[in-house]
């Protein structure tokens, strides 16, 4: 049985004013319970898709729709909306605001006119998600760039959404950073939220994503992460390379140490495993596969 849609686009068209269309008769849906990885060159209309998603922007044509209901740009719809979406944007600049950390992670939870001891519960819950409770009452504008970006990840966990979508939130993070931000939202999948992530690294994409969906010229192609991520002819359309991982996977295939090139690794130490696997001894190609 195929996993239920909380959000999606129907042939969806939109173009900025007095600028050309940006996306024209996008179909597009996050399915629950999976991570999905959005990819395409700069320009492509990631960051358009992804505020349509979140309610940002208003379709010129088509239908956002959540759990199947079209969703009404009034108080009530987009109350809906924003319950079920959280958008976070690359820059953590762009979106905090308030004096503290615990400020302005309670903003969207005061939005929806929830009891205070419910947002307290909901700040509690968002800052130690992100493993930043003991900045609660840090000013927002002494933290270090990782920090905002765990505050502004956290404001929108706060409002407890089914989808989080993130705009490149590895971008201007230390390879330890990156590890931490990825552990903790693997966290957050295992409690049930969908998470989006756009993203220009397609290593990342390999290694992190269940599902790819690419931004190219002539649409939008979806499927599962390792089999979008090796066809080299649309990744070129969609300006973007081919993964490591894939070429990695190729050549141990092509040398008879692996039966199937989709099961190859994703990570740098997943090879590491597999090489030295290879050279156990005893060891056929039938058994490295």
């Amino acid at each position: 049985m195929s996993e239920p849609v909380p959000v999606a686009l129907h042939g969806a068209s939109f173009a900025y004013e007095d600028g050309p269309t940006v996306l024209s008769g996008l179909d597009f849906e996050v399915r629950e319970h999976r991570a999905l990885a959005l990819l395409g060159r700069n320009g492509s209309g990631k960051t358009t898709l992804m505020r349509l998603l979140a309610g940002g922007l208003r379709l010129r044509t088509g239908r956002l729709t959540v759990d199947g209901r079209p969703v009404t740009y009034d108080r009530k719809g987009l109350t809906r909306l924003r319950t079920t979406v959280q958008l976070v944007v690359q820059d953590p600049d762009d979106q905090l605001f308030a004096a503290s950390v615990g400020q302005d992670v309670s903003f969207g939870p005061l939005n929806l006119g929830l009891p205070d001891a419910e947002v307290r519960a909901r700040v509690a819950e968002a800052l130690a998600a992100l493993d930043i409770t003991a900045l609660a009452d840090r000013p927002t504008h002494l933290l270090s760039y990782g920090q905002r970006k765990r505050t502004a990840i956290a404001g929108a966990v706060a409002m407890r959404p089914r989808v989080l979508i993130l705009d490149e939130p590895t971008a201007g993070l230390d390879p330890d950073g990156q590890e931490r931000l990825l552990a903790t939202l693997g966290e957050l999948r295992e409690r049930g939220t969908t998470v989006v992530m756009a993203t220009h690294d397609v290593d990342l994409a390999l290694r992190w994503a269940d599902d790819a969906a690419l931004l190219t010229p002539s649409g939008v192609r979806t499927g599962p992460a390792p089999t979008v991520l090796a066809r080299a002819g649309l990744l070129r359309e969609a300006g973007l390379r081919l993964p490591w991982g894939v070429a990695a996977a190729r050549l141990l295939h092509a040398q008879g140490l692996l039966a199937d090139p989709a099961r190859g690794p994703r990570t740098a130490e997943e090879l590491a495993a597999r090489a030295a696997e290879a050279g156990a001894p005893g060891r056929g190609a039938a058994g490295r596969a």
